[in-house]
């Protein structure tokens, strides 16, 4: 028996934390939409913003390559770091499920805090719900596995038929209880969109925004099918994960290189279909045409997001890891601070409570407003780990996983 401690800093696998700080930037620019608002505007409120044009151009591409894609490589590696806890404890003699769900509940304290009272768009409550089925495939065979993966990535195209025939959607009734509480609140009709960015709204109508804004998340992603979608990238990261993949990497180079010609042969025109059908309106609720945004995301979001993950490990592997990729290490290292970080740097520049810019900028201006905070971010990071060995949140988040007191200064002089 060993005893039961985190994973060392001088252990962790530098082209993960690479690629999770990679991750992080491409859910900033996805995130910027809400963040800002512009998410909320419809097509005739953007054609007022002088930058019209050219956001339109920016939204396709962004659709194209950064929507859908970014998560999905968060999640593959939220699977790789479940394989670690489970190898690397039983390897030790230690139950590593008390471990791994003692994680999540505090992931699952964190994200709850996250989305009822700061920001509706929170990610975290649904990887801990979802992790918790995890265990129940780690007696899967490889072969198992994979198909496991690949059933749950492609289920949204059944769950979509359905629904047609339906017409309805498991997330319906959370939208309608959430509007008859907003209508309550004087939130009626439309008046949601600019609701947190007109002139004179504060603290009073963010409060009163986030009473059911936790309501449209959680419709939103059970009409997404955003659990299936996430449960096939935990699986496929297992899948990594257990077969230690992310280790040997020059041993899996024909692998990555197949993976980098069909993600983007096969992701690259359905990304393209996904955003052109992103943008025609057409819903499942209203004819079979809707049924081609699912279709397209599903050959679209994961091959390309692969293709992306195989172009990192192949530019490593011919770096012999000494690459400018590092740079994008320490923010991976510390990937729960920066992401919530992402958000308070968000509130402070676009709602009242701060500067109040939500709604008065387009693409033009938000896409390099996320591209300095995430270079803050870098820097940020980096100096950090000069003198501490985890982030301040994962610092804490290790802490109450392991009940045992961690030093957060690093015991090595770093130049």
């Amino acid at each position: 028996m060993h005893p039961i401690t985190p994973v060392q800093p001088q252990e962790r696998a530098q082209i993960l934390d690479v690629l999770r700080g990679l991750a992080l930037f491409g859910i900033l620019l996805n995130n910027i939409y809400g963040f800002s608002g512009y998410g909320n505007m419809t097509e005739a409120m953007r054609q007022q913003l002088s930058t019209y044009p050219t956001d339109r151009l920016l939204n396709f591409l962004q659709i194209v390559f950064i929507e859908g894609k970014f998560y999905s490589i968060f999640s593959l590696l939220f699977g790789i770091g479940f394989s670690i806890i489970l190898i690397r404890n039983e390897a030790r003699g230690i139950n590593p499920l008390k471990i791994f769900y003692r994680r999540l509940g505090v992931l699952l304290f964190i994200g709850a805090t996250h989305i009822l009272f700061i920001w509706e768009g929170d990610i975290l409550v649904l990887y801990a719900l979802i992790g918790l089925v995890l265990p129940l495939f780690r007696k899967c065979s490889n072969k198992n596995l994979l198909l496991w993966a690949a059933l749950f990535l492609l289920s949204p195209i059944l769950i979509d038929t359905i629904r047609l025939g339906l017409q309805w959607g498991p997330g319906d009734s959370l939208q309608h209880f959430a509007e008859g509480w907003d209508a309550k609140n004087g939130i009626a009709g439309e008046a949601w969109r600019t609701y947190l960015f007109k002139e004179g709204s504060g603290w009073h109508e963010w409060r009163t925004y986030q009473e059911t804004a936790y309501l449209y998340r959680f419709s939103f992603l059970l009409n997404n099918n955003r659990i299936p979608k996430v449960l096939g990238m935990f699986l496929l990261g297992f899948y990594v994960g257990r077969n230690s993949m992310y280790v040997n990497l020059v041993q899996h180079r024909n692998l990555l290189k197949k993976l980098l010609l069909w993600g983007f042969v096969i992701g690259l025109p359905f990304s393209m279909a996904m955003a052109y059908f992103e943008g025609d309106e057409k819903s499942i609720y209203k004819n079979a045409w809707g049924m081609a945004d699912t279709i397209s995301y599903a050959f679209g979001v994961v091959p390309l997001s692969l293709a992306y993950v195989a172009f990192i490990c192949l530019v490593w592997i011919k770096a012999k890891g000494v690459s400018w990729l590092n740079v994008f290490a320490p923010v991976g290292r510390m990937a729960l601070t920066n992401y919530l970080m992402q958000t308070m740097i968000s509130l402070a520049l676009f709602y009242s409570l701060g500067l109040g810019l939500g709604q008065d900028f387009g693409l033009v201006y938000l896409f390099p407003i996320a591209i300095a905070t995430y270079i803050l971010q870098v820097l940020y990071s980096t100096i950090w780990f000069r003198y501490f060995e985890y982030g301040p949140l994962e610092w804490i988040w290790r802490q109450l996983t392991y009940g045992k007191r961690l030093a957060l200064k690093t015991s090595i002089k770093k130049q």
